[in-house]
């Protein structure tokens, strides 16, 4: 998939589906479940190394870029650039570790300083202000040369009105809903893979975290009774 792709898919009224994935083994699954684009989001931090907000560093985002890049073939792959690192340099780094697109929250002139520079941007925005405010943000962002766009919190009103605006594929981060050209959300969310979906399971395609923490005790009591594991033969 590539971004003339996507282009076609919205021009079409085609949904784009895309996940954040962090590692190797989910970048395949994704892959094989037919997805456009995989996004390697600085959420990684938070989420699954139990980091502080703002803690991750661009040394460990190239570290994920480029494992999630090994199980990507044909979806679409952008790379966080988190904000406290936006620069051209940074950001070719990015792209030399495997990203098709950059992805930043970044204002319409670092915008356009990066996609001068020959990069592809994903550009991510956020709702709250007013519909006629948002949808001129998303043209100054096209105008910039954002490439794709991340409405988040976009919201009913907002939504279908930004999506309207501007030739470039919006998508739904955080909040976002079918009133636009396609979704974002995390494959460890849409999966249930999450400590806290032992105790109170949110609203996921699964529950891994369960499935996982069945196994594990099936495995203890294997273990502590002496018998042969699953999967393993004796020796």
């Amino acid at each position: 998939m590539d971004l003339a792709g996507l282009q076609r898919m919205k021009r079409e009224g085609r949904k784009i589906v895309g996940v954040v994935a962090w590692d190797y083994p989910m970048a395949q699954i994704a892959e094989r479940a037919g997805v456009e684009l995989v996004s390697v989001g600085d959420s990684v931090g938070v989420n699954l190394w139990g980091q502080q907000a703002g803690e991750i560093t661009l040394e460990e985002m190239l570290v994920v870029c480029k494992a999630v890049r090994r199980g990507v073939q044909r979806a679409l792959l952008s790379c966080d650039l988190p904000g406290a690192f936006v620069s051209v340099d940074n950001a070719r780094r990015l792209v030399d570790a495997g990203a098709g697109l950059v992805k930043v929250e970044a204002s319409p002139a670092a915008v356009r300083q990066l996609a001068e520079a020959g990069i592809k941007v994903f550009a991510e925005f956020h709702g709250g202000a007013s519909k006629p405010e948002l949808v001129e943000k998303a043209k100054a962002l096209e105008q910039a040369g954002a490439a794709l766009l991340d409405f988040r919190h976009s919201g009913p009103d907002a939504g279908p009105a930004v999506a309207q605006a501007v030739s470039i594929p919006v998508l739904g981060g955080l909040g976002g809903g079918p009133w636009l050209d396609g979704r974002l959300r995390m494959a460890h969310a849409a999966i249930g893979y999450a400590a806290s979906n032992l105790d109170a399971p949110a609203e996921s395609y699964a529950n891994v975290a369960q499935a996982a923490f069945a196994a594990l005790r099936a495995y203890a009591d294997d273990v502590r009774g002496a018998r042969h594991l699953k999967g393993q033969r004796p020796a």
